[in-house]
């Protein structure tokens, strides 16, 4: 196999805060770089999700850092500026450049800056898309010039077909994210939680689905302990937690989800509403990282269209808040069955959605474009 140079633009490398993608962009270009593949990643450190961080307060910040260059010392991370430099500093580092990807997450102006490049130094170039808003907001995806892309990566099939009959993009291909197996594994740690939620606030996208599949069910359950990790949470949303008798933990680095997933007996899994509509089909990446980490999975209402997993099987989904008690319950009081579900889902992940599979798949997506 030829060796690629490969070039990847994201909002963020080191900064997980708010920024699930990371999980498998990390994954992603770590497997690829031990595959033998020269690839270079870049990131304005003055991110958002960066600058945010730091707010979690210098000790919390500053392990979180530690810990991502501890876990990926591999990865050659580079920082450029958003300003009148770029173009002269992009033209440098992209010279060789056989594909740069470039993530949705990131500033269209840089993006139309890399593009202008393409004629000049001859790169293929993809579009990464593992959000909902070409579904929910296209407008702020037609800010990018999707058509001097030579294609997208879109992480599911219903979003594929979006670039395709809506946007009109000259390829595109289906890209599921996946598991980062090298860090995501299960752990023997003491169990100190029944249930335990990793997911952000955000905006009011799924209130409802978490008032009915995690508070109310918590709220009938109050012998057993619930834990949410994550950021974002209004103070409504805190009080609601709290009345419902849930421990709210705050910010996790995402390196530190398998502990948290180690020491309880649960997880759950409450999609956004754009994931069981318009997006049906695609999981968010704590489904592909609980399964890796063999705890259970409960899910509210998701239908896996591109069979995925294995219902009933990898997973376990519920229709309503009582059947979400009900399961919950059951499982809680069932060593076996929690053990053969973690079991079938890791079994699963190990076949089909590592991030070596997908690296992988990414080489063979660069041979077709003629990379």
């Amino acid at each position: 196999m030829s060796r690629l140079k490969l070039r990847i633009f994201a909002h963020s490398w080191i900064s997980d805060w708010n920024h699930g993608n990371a999980h498998f962009l990390r994954g992603l270009a770590y497997e690829l770089t031990r595959l033998g593949h020269e690839v270079r990643c870049y990131e304005n450190p003055n991110s958002w999700s960066m600058n945010n961080l730091w707010q979690e307060g210098t000790d919390k910040a500053g392990n979180t850092i530690l810990g991502f260059w501890k876990a990926f010392s591999l990865l050659d991370v580079r920082f450029y500026k958003n300003d009148e430099g770029f173009r002269q500093f992009a033209e440098e580092e992209l010279r060789e450049a056989d594909v740069v990807i470039i993530h949705e997450w990131n500033d269209p102006a840089i993006v139309q800056t890399i593009l202008s490049l393409k004629p000049k130094l001859g790169f293929r170039a993809l579009f990464h898309d593992t959000h909902h808003r070409a579904s929910t907001n296209p407008k702020e995806v037609r800010r990018f010039p999707l058509q001097e892309f030579d294609g997208v990566l879109a992480f599911g099939e219903a979003l594929r077909q979006i670039y395709i009959n809506q946007f009109g993009v000259k390829k595109a291909w289906t890209f599921h994210e996946a598991a980062d197996t090298a860090h995501f594994q299960p752990l023997n740690e003491h169990k100190n939680t029944d249930v335990v939620w990793v997911g952000n606030w955000g905006d009011e996208e799924r209130t409802r689905e978490l008032m009915e599949f995690l508070m109310v069910p918590a709220a009938g359950l109050r012998n057993h302990k619930f834990a949410v990790y994550g950021v974002r949470y209004p103070t409504e949303a805190r009080t609601h937690l709290a009345s419902a008798g849930i421990d709210y933990r705050g910010y996790l680095s995402n390196l530190e989800a398998p502990q948290a997933y180690g020491r309880s007996a649960l997880t759950l899994h409450v999609p956004r509403k754009s994931y069981t509509n318009g997006l049906s089909g695609i999981p968010t990446i704590r489904v592909f990282e609980a399964l890796a980490c063999g705890v259970p999975l409960v899910c509210s209402p998701w239908s896996d269209v591109e069979g995925l997993f294995r219902r009933d099987e990898d997973y376990v989904c519920v229709n309503n808040s009582s059947e979400m008690k009900a399961k919950l319950q059951e499982l809680l009081h069932d060593a076996a069955a929690r053990e053969q579900i973690a079991n079938n889902g890791r079994e699963t992940i190990r076949k089909r959605h590592s991030c070596i599979h997908r690296a992988m798949e990414l080489v063979e997506i660069c041979k077709e474009l003629g990379r």
